[in-house]
């Protein structure tokens, strides 16, 4: 009865139960007993039906509900006392599963919420406590999320009290105080609310053992709690699937995640803050789906707790604010949340999957942080009342039932159609059920290809031009009906005209020129016609439609519809008849809006045929155009809306590049140079001539169109030729000249007054062509030369509207594009005579000082307070998008000055002081002051200056808001005779793109004079600023409504535009800190500015735009990626000690992301090759930067800052498919390029970098038989090369040859992927490396980098490889089994074995790496072997030692040494030299030298030839070799000791001659000391293993010696 669908009825059945109320709770019951009284409500008291009164009840728009409704949960809220204990305890518990729903009314001024309000300010131990523990803090919490900021200030307080009597309140954080709970109001008030919306995949997408390993990782305490962020973090994405669930619940997650909340809000819980964000998620996203365990971790306090503290603790990041917000909702609002709960029957069947929805009265009440499902907007009591039979009787129901009957019996409108246009058959139906006349005319029009069938056989049957243009306008009525139909694509009149052959109809009526004013009627009826459906279909355009026109258009004379553009002179006479002049006048509109429609429909067109007839069309309008711009003999043209319509007409034609491409005449130019006159002659006829903006009656639309064609038409003639002679075309007499005056100078002056009309466009066009012009040299000439006669001149005037804080931001973005290419020509310093271009010119008339050049330039930037200006500038950037007031003020403007008739007041505003000092600007001056723009977000600190004031309110024109962009447009102007307002000083908005044009022209002054401009960039903190500005998080957001709008989402071309002018302001930007890092990388490294720069730029690289499907916007993405990657290349260039931690961990927090962007950039190289090289070269220098940081040895125990992006690379828990995609798509972009193409390079080096620190790639690049496909690129080579060698004058190998660097490259890679990889060693072992390297040899002889190269791979290839070892040692040439063993010189080895012998070699570095790697080949027995035979050792003996007083070995004996001692390693090796005659005294003799790397060499090798039962008779019989191992003993070296001491313990065990020789006096007495005192100084020697060692050979060597 309460949801009664009928109103009498609900009201009686509220008054009723509030006369119940009130006879059983009223106070003249007060003495009466209570018990007996309270009976009469307990059919009030259950959860359904308060559920009713308050999410229904209260919400009922008539007065009569809604004040029963309030005034009984009144009576009953207040009636503690009127009731007994039990009734109370009833009611209680009744109310709080309502509660969420009835808190939403509270209130601290209404009744009714302030009853509210008193349950949650009891305490549930207090003696009127009317809710339990759990119940009171939730209804507590519920109140942060009301409305009433009142009610949010009042539950703040209630909670901070419960938090401060809280057990362990003083071991938690946060500390409770004021300056905290006063940012707590509006904590949980978001702008972007969480969609609480999960998926239900039909498939598995990840392995359940998988999940289970990230899981351990998740929680294992052994790891660093980086990777366990970034394995919570993927639970968080992996559990967006909700069959996910049941395996992490398995494993106690939500336990986990309160464990580790609990200890974030510990004292000491600030480490635990990096898991805070991902558990709240995972937290989040099982609770939306488990509604049994919400309603368990409701009823625990102690949770709602940690989440408040959580909350408080984060209280500035708004990420975790939000989590926790939703938690709350989720958990506070559970008891509403189940729609089975309060229905009549509840389903036993759960929802699969569970749909977490709250009632609609729940939204309207609550700020909630979330985004979800509503239910319950009416009541699920209330019933639908039946109609009565009369009802049926009437008419109207009898018409509706008829047509319904009809369209069900037929199936449809369509089958109805059909059977009313066949012959009649027999009765179906009564005649009830017959249509009416009436309906069967309804229906043929309401059908819309009947409709317009019919349509189109009225046109071909009319008698007369009236019935054409009847079925002309119903046709248009259709394409009406389309646009109000709402929907997306065409629309039921455009899908019917695409089948119907309406274009033969139409046509006979435009092939023909109109004979009278009848046929000029029809003919703009056909016309407009023609123009909605074009517009109807721009989106869809059909290529036949748009040929069929371009086919009438390009038609040979007569030419209708391009012909009548242009009056012939017969024409222009009849132009006395006034309704004549108008008809034409009105098709001349008609026939300009359908062409502008018809360039627009043609910017989609691909078809190439289509493409070639939309070029000559353009043309050939162009040239019509061109027609009706002389006005010169034309009379007609002073009417401005003719001229209004063809210059708007041409500016939309000139719009598109290459319009004058098909010109008949003698060439493009010559169309752009006749046009170029005509419009120069509107410009000086109603413009210029007039004494500018304060004379002309120009219309402003007629201004506008003028300037945007010339703008259009620089850009043409700048691609249409090379050169620059044409900006003479443009120049004009500065002032009119008498007979006995030399000619007029020539120049661009006519274009300064438009830079000070009053129409913001204006401005902004003419300055940006005035950017056009300057782009040519002679254009910055012609200019400077053109504003001689302005205080400041053309510099001055430029800075001055750049400044200007009341100018327009696309004003002021134009005037620093015109700086920026002023700044491109090179300036001198001092006054150069011959020098066309001299700068700025700066003269101090009190000094009569004059500057020129450079210090002219630092001289005015001084004087215009320039770099405080933009200091001033970027703080007022407002980045959000631009929202208008549509109130305004008429007198909402400052007055032009009194004295308007003259050219110089209108450079008032803008004119530069005479003298050197800080001058205020006029406040008289009115040229731009009426184009301000009002924020919408709140006041602003005032703008710098002495005059600031606060910004009043402004209008603003709609489709000039639309033409800006996010810019500005002009006010409305006060009327010429009203009374003049007090000047008000304003500040115009500062837009993302005016800061994009300051970042360019601050790169120009850093390349102009570099230390001036840094010096004072670190004065104005511009640079700090200019980062702040960009906001990765507002970039996200606006791509995120790109991909999936929300219902009250901006319009996507407004969000599209956002997007791109915050991507061009970083793409700037980024630019700008390149070329500071480059000239004073201290601008860009302090690590306040780095670390926040980073990480916006690698969350701008990690957007993803896999869903944007507009390509400019993607193109604009690319192209700001380039410059981020090249940006953070530089860095790490310049500036690796400071830039290369922040970028690292940075890098580590999106690491899984950022291989994704980097695999998306590598494959975008067909699209944009920039993207992608500069993305490799990030890499590339990355991986190199941090090979140069790290330690080369495991010695070192200085941890180097930041993580490790090896171990990023192969040990972090993401899945290595990302790392082996990357992998794949350089190798992809290595292999699939010439040789000659820069990218094959780019990706190379980048490949390298890669496989030499990740062992994935590595393992990928094996897969993908990186290894043999080097081997037979190598082979192929060397093929090439052996014939090219055959032809004369080819024997020689050239640097330029591009097989140098193609076999450079090869083995490179290669070499890299064999470091330390036995798998692609042994591939490399299969493809036969040694042979092909053996064959490469006389190539590589002729080019030290090749060999330097080639040395590096063998000597990686051999190492720890003894298969590597043999193949070299064995290779050949030719097919040779690698069984086969022939003699040294026919194998690498050989060849390795003579370029040694080459004493020395004229490349050290060459000489270095050979012995490395001989080295290596002398850890094996077989080239031990072979070594021995070559007699290679021989020339050891034939190095020379120092003479006089050097003290230091040769470097070539120090590489001697090495070799040896590798040698010596081997079993055999000592026995190979003592072979050598003298090798043990040249070493005696070398021992006593010395080398910075490597001092103790020859006793190394004696250590191991004591090692050696052979050898120790040869050695005992060397009194040199006892007497230096004896001294050692004595040495100043440890290590020294430590070898001798080895040395002489192996040379004396097991050979009992050696005691005797050993038990020499002087040598025992050596070895007792130094046993001594070895006892003495290593007495806890089990800390150092050396030491340990040392000792017990001393000691073994003491009992061997004292032993019989």
């Amino acid at each position: 009865m309460l949801s009664h669908p009928l109103l009498q009825v609900k009201v009686e059945t509220y008054n009723c139960c509030l006369e119940i109320i009130k006879e059983c709770l009223g106070v003249h019951n007060v003495t009466k007993p209570v018990s007996s009284l309270c009976n009469g409500i307990h059919f009030l008291l259950h959860p359904k039906v308060l559920y009713e009164i308050s999410a229904f009840g209260l919400q009922e728009p008539k007065t009569e509900v809604n004040a029963a409704a309030k005034a009984v949960l009144m009576y009953l809220l207040q009636g503690r006392l009127m009731m007994t204990a039990a009734t109370w305890s009833k009611f209680t518990e009744s109310l709080c599963p309502v509660l969420p729903v009835l808190q939403g009314y509270a209130d601290t001024e209404d009744p009714l919420g302030s009853c509210v309000l008193l349950l949650s300010q009891a305490g549930p131990d207090s003696k009127e406590g009317a809710l339990p523990g759990p119940a009171h803090l939730r209804s507590l919490l519920r109140l942060l999320l009301v409305r009433k900021p009142a009610v949010r200030s009042l539950a703040v307080k209630l909670l901070a009290r419960h938090l401060t009597m809280e057990d362990g309140a003083n071991v938690k954080r946060p500390s409770i105080d004021a300056q905290l709970l006063s940012r707590v109001t509006n904590l949980f008030i978001v702008k972007k609310p969480i969609e609480l919306k999960l998926d239900d995949r039909k498939e598995l997408i990840i392995k359940l053992e998988a999940v289970e390993k990230v899981y351990e990782i998740f929680t294992s305490d052994d790891i660093a709690l980086v990777l366990r962020k970034s394995a919570a973090e993927q639970l968080a994405v992996i559990m967006q699937d909700i069959k996910m669930h049941a395996v992490v619940k398995k494993l106690h997650l939500i336990d986990k995640i309160i464990e580790y909340l609990n200890e974030c809000v510990c004292q000491d819980g600030e480490v635990m803050e990096c898991l805070t964000q991902p558990c709240l998620t995972l937290l989040r996203k099982v609770l939306c789906a488990d509604p049994a365990m919400r309603m368990s971790l409701a009823q625990q306090s102690s949770l709602l707790t940690v989440l408040l503290r959580v909350s408080l603790i984060f209280h500035e990041d708004r990420t975790v604010v939000t989590e926790v917000g939703a938690l709350f909702c989720l958990l506070l609002f559970d008891e509403v949340s189940r729609m089975d709960m309060w229905s009549i029957n509840p389903s036993r069947k759960p929802s699969s999957p569970p749909v977490f929805s709250l009632p609609v009265s729940v939204f309207r009440r609550y700020h909630l942080p979330v985004l979800v499902a509503g239910h319950h907007a009416v009541s699920p009591y209330s019933t639908v009342v039946p109609l009565s039979a009369d009802c049926l009787a009437l008419k109207p129901v009898s018409d509706m039932l008829r047509m319904a009957w009809n369209l069900s019996w037929h199936h449809g409108i369509d089958g109805l159609v059909k059977h009313m246009n066949s012959e009649p058959e027999v009765k179906e139906c009564s005649d009830a059920l017959k249509l009416s006349t009436e309906d069967t005319l309804a229906l043929k029009v309401t059908h819309t290809a009947s409709g317009l069938r019919d349509c189109l056989r009225s046109v071909v049957e009319a008698a007369g031009h009236r019935e054409v243009r009847a079925a002309i306008t119903r046709m248009s009525f259709y394409l009406l009906n389309d646009r109000w139909s709402l929907k997306g694509g065409a629309g039921p009149c455009g899908l019917t005209l695409k089948s119907l052959a309406w274009h033969t109809t139409l046509n006979r009526f435009l092939q023909v020129l109109p004979a009278g004013t009848e046929d000029e009627k029809l003919l703009i009826d056909i016309v407009h016609f023609l123009n909605k459906f074009l517009k109807e279909q721009r989106e869809n355009s059909s290529v036949e439609l748009l040929n069929w026109l371009l086919e009438l258009l390009l038609r040979q004379s007569p030419n209708p519809l391009l012909d009548l553009l242009v009056l012939t002179e017969s024409q222009a006479r009849e132009e006395t008849d006034d309704i004549r002049t108008a008809i034409r006048q009105q098709l001349q509109k008609e026939l300009i809006a359908l062409f502008n429609t018809l360039l627009l429909n043609f910017v989609a067109v691909t078809d190439r045929n289509c493409l070639e007839r939309v070029s000559a069309f353009r043309t050939q309008l162009a040239l019509r155009l061109l027609q009706s711009l002389r006005v010169a003999d034309a009379p007609r043209f002073y009417g401005l809306p003719s001229l209004e319509r063809t210059l708007r007409a041409a500016a939309q034609l000139t719009a598109a590049p290459g319009w004058s491409a098909r010109s008949p005449l003698p060439g493009p130019l010559e169309t752009c140079r006749k046009y170029l006159a005509g419009l120069l002659e509107v410009i000086t006829s109603f413009y210029v001539e007039r004494g500018g903006n304060a004379m002309s009656f120009m219309g402003k639309g007629v201004t506008k169109s003028t300037v945007l064609c010339l703008l259009h038409l620089s850009h043409e003639m700048t691609a249409q030729t090379q050169s620059s002679e044409w900006m003479s075309l443009w120049f004009l007499p500065l002032g009119r000249h008498s007979e006995d005056q030399t000619p007029a100078q020539q120049g661009l002056a006519w274009l300064i007054p438009l830079w000070v009309d009053r129409d913001p466009e204006v401005r902004f066009t003419s300055l940006g062509l005035g950017a056009a012009l300057t782009t040519h040299e002679t254009g910055c000439v012609a200019l400077a030369n053109s504003c001689q006669n302005i205080s400041g001149g053309l510099w001055g005037t430029v800075v001055n509207i750049l400044l200007d804080p009341s100018e327009c931001s696309m004003v002021r973005r134009e005037a620093a594009f015109i700086l920026q290419n002023l700044l491109v020509i090179p300036m001198p310093s001092v006054i150069l005579k011959d020098y066309t271009w001299q700068g700025p010119c700066v003269h101090d008339e009190d000094s009569g000082l004059s500057l020129v050049g450079k210090p002219a330039l630092q001289a005015l930037l001084y004087h215009c307070r320039f770099y405080e200006h933009l200091n001033q500038m970027v703080k007022h950037c407002y980045l959000e998008r631009y929202t208008f007031d549509s109130k305004f003020s008429a007198l909402d403007g400052t007055l032009e000055g009194s004295d308007l008739n003259g050219l110089d007041d209108s450079f008032k505003f803008w004119r530069a002081p005479s003298r050197l000092s800080s001058q205020d600007q006029d406040p008289s001056s009115l040229s731009t002051m009426e184009t301000m723009v009002a924020s919408s977000s709140g006041s602003e600190p005032p703008p710098f200056g002495p005059s600031a004031v606060p910004l009043p309110e402004a209008s603003h024109d709609q489709f000039v808001a639309q033409a800006l962009g996010p810019h500005e447009t002009t006010a409305a102007r006060p009327p010429r005779d009203a009374s003049p307002p007090a000047p008000l000083p304003r500040q115009c908005m500062v837009t993302p793109p005016l800061l994009s044009a300051v970042c360019g022209l601050l790169d120009g002054l850093l390349a102009t004079s570099p230390e001036h401009t840094a010096r004072a960039l670190r004065r104005a903190r511009l640079v700090e600023l200019l980062c702040s500005v960009a906001d990765a998080a507002l970039l996200e957001r606006c791509v995120q409504e790109l991909k999936a709008p929300l219902p009250l989402s901006p319009p996507a071309e407004h969000t599209h535009a956002q997007v791109s002018f915050l991507l061009e302001y970083v793409s700037s930007l980024s630019r700008l800190l390149q070329s500071c890092s480059l000239v004073d990388p201290g601008l860009v490294t302090p690590d306040e500015l780095l670390r926040p720069l980073v990480t916006n730029i690698v969350r701008v690289l990690t957007i993803c735009i896999k869903d944007v499907l507009d390509a400019e916007l993607i193109s604009a993405f690319y192209h700001t990626w380039t410059h981020l990657f090249n940006l953070l290349a530089a860095l790490l260039r310049k500036a690796a000690p400071a830039a290369l931690p922040a970028v690292t961990t940075v890098l580590a927090k999106h690491w899984a992301a950022v291989i994704d962007a980097l695999c998306t950039c590598v494959d975008a190289a067909p699209s944009c090759p920039a993207l992608c090289t500069s993305s490799l070269q990030f890499l590339s220098v990355l991986l190199t930067e941090e090979a140069k940081r790290r330690p080369q040895d495991d010695d070192r125990t200085d941890p180097c800052p930041g993580p490790s992006l090896a171990a990023l690379l192969d040990k972090t828990p993401e899945p290595p498919k990302a790392l082996e995609r990357l992998t794949e798509v350089t190798l992809q972009c290595y292999e699939g390029r010439p040789s000659k193409d820069v990218l094959k390079r780019v990706a190379a080096n980048a490949l390298m970098a890669l496989l030499a620190v990740s062992r994935r790639a590595q393992t990928r690049a094996l897969k993908a038989d990186l290894v043999d496909g080097c081997v037979e690129q190598m082979k192929h080579i060397d093929a090439q090369l052996s014939l090219d060698s055959l032809r004369p004058g080819r024997a020689a190998l050239k640097k330029e040859d591009g097989f140098i660097k193609e076999l450079s490259i090869a083995m490179q890679l290669l070499r890299n992927c064999l470091y330390q990889n036995e798998e692609c060693k042994e591939a490399a072992l299969e493809a036969r490396l040694a042979p092909v390297l053996h064959s490469l040899w006389p190539w590589l002889l002729m080019d030290d980098s090749l060999m330097q190269t080639a040395l590096q791979l063998l000597c990686v290839y051999t190492a720890n490889f003894p298969n590597g070892c043999s193949s070299v040692c064995w290779s050949s040439c030719g097919p040779v089994h690698a069984a086969h063993r022939g003699p040294p010189g026919a194998s690498l080895m050989g060849c390795v074995l003579k370029l040694a012998s080459q004493t020395p070699l004229e490349n050290a570095a060459v000489q270095q790496t050979v012995f490395m790697f001989l080295s290596n080949l002398a850890l094996s027995p077989d080239c031990r072997g072979a070594i021995q035979k070559s007699n290679f050792l021989q020339n050891f003996l034939s190095l020379t030692l120092p003479k006089g007083g050097n003290k230091h070995l040769s470097n070539l004996t120090v590489l001697w040494l090495k070799l040896l001692l590798s040698i010596s390693s081997g079993e055999d090796g000592p026995q190979m030299l003592l072979r050598l005659d003298g090798c043990l005294d040249l070493l005696t003799e070398m021992s006593r030298y010395q080398h910075k790397g490597s001092p103790d060499l020859p006793l190394l090798i004696f250590h191991n030839i004591c090692f050696s039962p052979a050898s120790k008779p040869k050695v005992l019989a060397n009194e040199k070799v006892i007497s230096v191992l004896a001294a050692c003993l004595e040495g100043e070296t440890q290590h020294a000791r430590r070898i001798g001491a080895a040395a002489l313990w192996a040379l004396i065990h097991n050979y009992q001659k050696a005691k005797t020789t050993l038990k020499n006096p002087s040598i025992k007495r050596r070895v007792d000391d130094a046993y001594s005192v070895a006892k003495k100084t290593f007495s806890n020697s089990e800390e150092n293993p050396l030491n340990a060692y040392y000792l017990k050979c001393l000691e073994n060597l003491v009992q061997l010696l004292n032993s019989s």
